[in-house]
């Protein structure tokens, strides 16, 4: 193995302002697949609170054709990152032409070629393969934009300032950084429509696509001005410009992108209809469309100051977007569904070799910061404060904080200063949520005497490699207590721990209650508490609030699980009793239910044996899932039928929240009738649906139960000419083979002809519909690593950003056996001595080699 090369870590200690600020960008695009020419004209001024005024641009992969200052050409320093350039102690003007080449640029970022298509990917430093600029979140300047060009369409950010054969041009007259600039040329049809916003500004709207998708823009657009009107409502924020469009892109690194007024997204997360989209599809475009669009005031009108203050945005944003899922659907299933993709994604990240707190203090390459932790862990951070605050104080804070910061960029310092002014609070405390890596482990005692209940938290974060002293934080516990007869005794109580050990009284109570800790999941911790199966079969039957009633059946099933695997013991009855009542119970949403029914995934299991001290084994994991469905199918074999037809919905497909729930609760017990009739009903309903939902759910029981040969054809067949189904076919078949089949499955598929490596959408489905089958990745003889890091390796070359990310796949190797951890190693070992390693890979897999 050779070393990687050496890489310059930046250091959120070491910021310092730009040298200069900027009153104007004016940029002109010629446009030519191979030979786009930029032209740039910026009015520069020295920046009185800066130290270092050096002039330094960041430029990559530019030629540059021609420089000038105030008119006189000049010839600056150039190198592989930038240029440097001797410039007058006073406003002056540069102008550059630089030639870049977008048909061939395959890493999708700057401005690059998709289906023929012109488009920009510039968060985070994807502008500086545009043109030369100061390419940092807290240089802001507002940007007038030409495109020459024979394509038909011609966007940019803002509003239109005039058009004619041949070009267009745009003026956002928003200050902005550079990450926010956007521009997308191509033969699009558009899905027009209209928004009046509170003070009656009347706004164009517009879903731009490729023609033949027209048809699936309709849900997208509404789920826009939803958006729109619940940030009114909720959050004051009325939107700003005279037109919003949104663009879908068939080649895209990430779901969607919040450019200012020009919101460029993945296919993906923009089409659908009835036929080719599912209900979790329709509700994640739903959630990542308003994501994008409360942007526009929680990134755009306010911005980070650097990329160490990602969570700013990011965080918040995610927060807003949870809040309005919640509002538009169930908030019990929104927040369930929530914690389970926290504890699947950000709690092993938080544990492992990537760990990093919310805000980082130091990085390599940035692109490898977009994680769960700054994202949904940010998210979680939000919802403590808003929680410690309450309601109409948490009102008043983002109130002054759009009052006060519009049009600056930010720190976690401006942020929380806020909310200490607004409220009076002190936050010192609060404040290592961002600065501390790791997740807390929270400890119960409980005592009883005469009347008394004591509960006694003791709190602790295991020391990693960004902290060993880990210091108490901030804790709001949720708890409410129930009476032996199922009684709420105690009402949901906020308590505020702030102590490494602290105890809470509860007086006057006439018998010893049972508690209901973490409600609502009100601070992203784990819970280590030693309960009985007898005690969670209690909770999940008498429990008030969703979430933790959800959660010991939760953990029932985990304990379950993990004594069938470590002790070989048969599955407990009283999860199993606890289990077939809460399905039977017809007031529960059947959405909740569903969740209820799910088991925990094999990394869930494989997680919380490791923190036994266990080794994991993936296929006594797997085993034992199976062996525990087929006993619920088995146990629940009379009321199966009745249940599945019972929540039939009946009628034209809608994807709204009582429908899809009753569709998940019959989907779930399909795969349970299909352990015991062979696939013969799922059969039945894979032929004669007319919905994505139902038939998708068919196909994965048909997979399940080895029939699915004459589905696979038949799907393909009939989808092959869609190429967001088609991503859907490729996943299925390699996350329900059999663990001894993954591999071999995912490595035939990268054979199909329509297997592309070059789309991002293509791969995940393929090499990550490899990593989400546990024990086949995790495969004893290696084949599944190794698979894998093939691909990563010819992947590199074209997207290290893509690359970069699919590389957390082998975050966990360190919890497993001495043989796949020797496979794992050399696999990773591999990928690191490929000669020419981007910088993210690079950093990635020397990061997660160290666990």
């Amino acid at each position: 193995m050779k070393d990687a090369a050496p890489q310059e870590t930046i250091h959120l200690s070491e910021y310092t302002p730009f040298g200069f600020l900027i009153d104007a960008v004016h940029l002109t695009f010629d446009l030519s697949p191979n030979a786009t020419r930029v032209k740039s004209r910026i009015d520069f001024r020295p920046n009185p609170d800066a130290t270092d005024s050096t002039f330094f641009l960041h430029g990559e992969k530019l030629t540059l054709i021609e420089a000038r200052i105030d008119g006189t050409p000049v010839t600056p320093d150039i190198t592989d990152t930038g240029l440097t350039c001797t410039v007058p102690d006073a406003p002056f003007t540069w102008e550059a032409e630089v030639e870049i080449d977008p048909a061939n640029n395959t890493a999708l970022e700057g401005l690059y070629m998709s289906g023929g298509m012109y488009c920009t990917q510039c968060e985070a430093e994807g502008f500086r393969k545009i043109t030369y600029y100061p390419d940092r979140p807290d240089v802001m300047a507002t940007f007038t934009v030409r495109i020459n060009s024979n394509m038909p369409v011609l966007l940019s950010n803002g509003n239109p300032a005039g058009e004619g054969d041949g070009w267009a041009e745009w003026h956002d007259p928003w200050p902005k950084p550079a990450y926010l600039f956007a521009l997308v040329a191509g033969h699009l049809v558009n899905h027009p429509d209209h928004f009046t916003t509170a003070s009656g500004r009347e706004v164009t709207l517009n879903i731009w696509v490729r023609e033949g998708d027209a048809h699936k823009c309709a849900f997208g657009m509404e789920a826009l001005k939803r958006s729109m009107t619940w940030d009114e409502e909720v959050y004051g924020r009325e939107y700003d410009l005279d037109v919003f469009n949104i663009v879908a892109v068939d080649d895209f690194n990430m779901g969607a992108m919040e450019n200012k007024g020009l919101n460029i997204f993945n296919s993906a997360a923009v089409l659908a209809s009835p036929e080719t989209a599912t209900d979790g599809n329709f509700e994640r475009i739903e959630a990542i469309i308003a994501h994008e669009y409360f942007h526009n005031w929680t990134g755009n009108r306010i911005t980070c100051r650097d990329w160490f203050q990602l969570c700013l945005k990011e965080g918040l944003t995610v927060f807003r977007d949870a809040q309005f899922t919640a509002d538009m659907r169930s908030a019990p299933v929104k927040r369930i569904g929530d914690v389970i993709d926290l504890r699947a994604r950000q709690f092993p990240e938080d544990q492992g070799p990537l760990s990093h707190p919310v805000r980082p203090d130091r990085y390599q390459e940035i692109n490898n910061f977009y994680t769960a932790t700054v994202y949904e862990k940010g998210a979680e951070v939000i919802s403590m404060l808003k929680r410690l605050v309450g309601d109409d104080a948490y009102k008043n804070a983002l109130d002054l904080y759009f009052d006060r910061h519009d049009g600056q960029a930010c720190t976690i310092e401006d942020w929380l200063q806020v909310f200490e002014d607004a409220t009076e609070r002190d936050l010192t405390q609060f404040k290592r949520w961002y600065t501390q890596s790791g997740t807390p482990h929270l400890t119960v005692a409980e005592d009883w005497a005469d009347g008394t209940y004591t509960l006694t938290f003791t709190q602790s974060t295991p020391p990693d490699a960004n902290q060993s002293d880990k210091l108490p934080q901030v804790l709001p516990i949720a708890v409410g207590l129930l009476s032996p007869n199922g009684d709420e005794t105690v009402p949901t109580t906020l308590l505020e721990m702030t102590e490494a050990t602290q105890s809470f009284t509860f007086d006057g109570l006439s018998s010893r209650p049972v508690p209901s800790i973490l409600r609502d999941f009100s601070a992203p911790v784990v819970l280590d508490r030693e309960s009985s199966a007898s005690e969670q079969a209690f909770l999940l039957a008498h429990d008030t609030d969703p979430f933790t009633r959800w959660d010991a059946g939760r953990n029932l099933a985990r304990d379950t699980l993990i004594a069938m695997v470590t002790e070989g013991a048969a599955p407990q009855g009283a999860y199993l009793d606890g289990l077939a009542a809460v399905l039977r119970d017809t007031s529960l949403d059947p959405a909740y239910r569903a969740l209820i029914l799910a088991l925990p995934s094999a990394s869930e299991l494989a997680q919380a044996l490791d923190a036994r001290g266990t080794v994991p084994d993936p296929d006594a994991i797997h085993d034992a899932q199976e062996t525990l469905r087929q006993t619920l199918a088995e146990k629940l074999q009379d009321a199966l039928p009745g249940l599945y037809a019972a929540h039939q919905v009946d009628g034209p497909y809608s994807p709204d929240a009582a429908s899809a729930g009753h569709r998940s609760l019959a989907n779930a017990v399909l795969s349970l009738i299909t352990r015991l009739d062979s696939g013969a009903q799922a059969q039945t309903q894979f032929d004669g649906a007319d919905n994505m939902t139902q038939q998708l759910a068919a196909f994965g029981c048909l997979l399940q139960a080895k029939r699915g040969e004459d589905a696979i054809a038949a799907f393909y067949d009939q989808w092959q000419a869609d190429r967001l189904v088609i991503d859907k076919w490729f996943s299925m078949q390699v996350i329900f083979a059999a663990p001894d089949a993954a591999a071999s499955t995912a490595a035939a598929l990268t054979r199909h002809p329509d297997f592309d490596v070059k789309n991002p959408n293509r791969f995940r489905a393929t090499l990550g519909g490899l990593a989400m089958n546990h024990a086949g990745f995790h495969r004893a003889d290696g084949s599944g690593y190794a698979l894998l890091a093939d691909w990563l390796i010819t992947l590199d070359d074209l997207n290290p950003q893509t690359t970069a990310r699919m590389c957390a796949a082998f975050q966990t190797w360190a919890r497993y056996d001495e043989g796949r951890k020797a496979h794992a190693r050399a696999q990773m070992e591999r990928i690191l001595a490929k000669p020419d390693l981007s910088r993210d890979t690079s950093e990635m897999i020397t990061r997660i080699l160290k666990a």
